[in-house]
């Protein structure tokens, strides 16, 4: 009789494709694997956990004591814990938590124990595969591990370690597999995706990565996350123009704009140049979306600088703009150095007006959209309503394009269309969704 099991996966997408790379290696281990959303009984759970910000770890530490309950009610025989959380305090955890069976890291090397611990043989022939957890259409691609930037207030190089770029032919490989799957859209995605291949191949190589990619079969949109103003390589930016299969999106993590924060984050840009290159993405790649994060209440951030962001952001009209606020992390150079001198509820106040700032801009830029027609992809159904992405648009970040289901199309129709490409007209605005008709 096979075992069950369920994989929680909390945190970025990094962590998604950790936790079905484990789970294709337990699928071919016979086990069978319980949605993450399913409440039923379930012969272990794995919680692949975040560690990046404190509500991070408040989270995965809540999950982790939710199915310490589920073990004690009898409904979980037993729980392992892995990832950045259990990595970043594997002293500690133990001790703190003794009903869990097992902690291991965030390496390659703690997968193979994992499987092993769960009672599975890591088979390395299956270490590019992925059990999707994803819709089908649709998956994150992983290209490197870590980090070798300094970023005062970031404990992911302390946790992740150095930067490691996942060979092109490997990536590849994997690509073609998500492919021959019916994945139509790959995410690219890693810490800082502009530094790929440096480690191997002594230069960036995202552009010829990107490249590859695009000329697998069945690929449509290749989208970018998490790239880095500074150091961005002048070929992507023309790969990105020219390549009709690359989106015209960006995730770019700015996190502030005055000198001084700069300076302080340890970023390696000042707020001019930060200016300057927002300026010339959008002059190159005419008509792309930009996503990026911004952090308030960093050491160095007075009112002033404050209000050079809000400036910053209403001068530059991000089409989508995400913000936490800072907090002082163990191990990192801002830890150790500077004082955490703004209280919390200074951030908070800061954080709340900056997002009311952004949500005018959103929606003004969702209302400039009204009218237009737009190829979009559906991800999945919700009250009459196919909800759907443009390229200007991410899975689980950004806004959707939600559009009416026609009467006629009866329930094998609507599932036929899920994962499918079509044109819609966006008809009306919201401050963060749209909504269309299918011409």
């Amino acid at each position: 009789m096979s075992s069950s099991v369920k994989v929680i996966t909390l945190g970025c997408s990094k962590n998604r494709v950790d936790s079905e790379h484990l789970m294709r290696q337990l699928e071919a281990a016979s086990f069978e694997i319980v949605p993450e959303d399913s409440d039923e009984p379930c012969d272990a759970v794995v919680l692949n956990t975040c560690s990046f910000i404190n509500d991070a770890k408040e989270e995965s530490i809540a999950a982790i004591f939710d199915a310490v309950d589920r073990k004690n009610r009898g409904e979980v025989s037993r729980i392992f814990v892995f990832g950045c959380l259990s990595q970043r305090y594997a002293k500690e955890l133990p001790e703190m938590i003794p009903e869990v069976d097992g902690f291991f890291g965030a390496s390659s090397g703690d997968l193979v124990s994992l499987a092993a611990a769960l009672g599975a043989e890591f088979r390395p022939e299956l270490s590019l595969q992925r059990y999707l957890t994803t819709p089908r259409h649709y998956a994150y691609l992983k290209i490197s591990e870590g980090c070798d930037r300094k970023c005062a207030y970031c404990a992911i190089p302390g946790i992740r370690g150095r930067h490691v770029s996942v060979p092109i032919d490997d990536l590849v490989e994997e690509a073609e597999m998500l492919a021959a799957k019916g994945v139509r859209e790959l995410i690219v995605i890693a810490q800082d995706t502009t530094y790929y291949g440096l480690d191997l191949y002594g230069k960036r190589m995202i552009a010829p990565l990107l490249r590859r990619l695009s000329e697998i079969d069945g690929i449509k949109w290749i989208r970018l996350h998490y790239s880095y103003p500074n150091g961005f390589p002048d070929d992507l930016l023309e790969e990105m123009a020219g390549n009709p299969k690359i989106c015209k999106y960006l995730d770019i993590p700015l996190q502030h704009c005055s000198t001084k924060v700069l300076d302080k984050m340890r970023r390696n840009i000042t707020g001019e140049e930060t200016v300057a290159f927002v300026k010339r993405l959008r002059s190159m790649i005419p008509g792309i979306a930009l996503r990026t994060t911004l952090i308030v209440g960093h050491p160095g951030e007075g009112l002033k600088e404050f209000g050079e962001l809000l400036d910053f952001v209403r001068e530059m009209r991000f089409e989508r703009l995400g913000a936490f606020a800072y907090s002082e992390e163990e191990g990192t150079y801002g830890a150790e150095n500077y004082r955490d001198s703004v209280s919390r509820k200074e951030k908070r106040r800061r954080l709340e007006e900056l997002m009311s700032v952004q949500r005018g801009i959103s929606a003004s830029c969702n209302a400039s959209r009204v009218g237009s027609a737009v190829e979009v992809v559906a991800d999945s159904v919700m009250d009459g309503y196919y909800v759907c992405r443009s390229m200007y648009e991410s899975p689980e970040v950004d806004g959707e394009i939600l559009v009416r289901i026609p009467e006629n199309e009866d329930e094998a129709a609507v599932n036929e269309r899920i994962g499918k490409f079509f044109e819609v007209k966006i008809s009306r605005a919201g401050d963060y969704d749209l909504y269309g008709e299918i011409i």
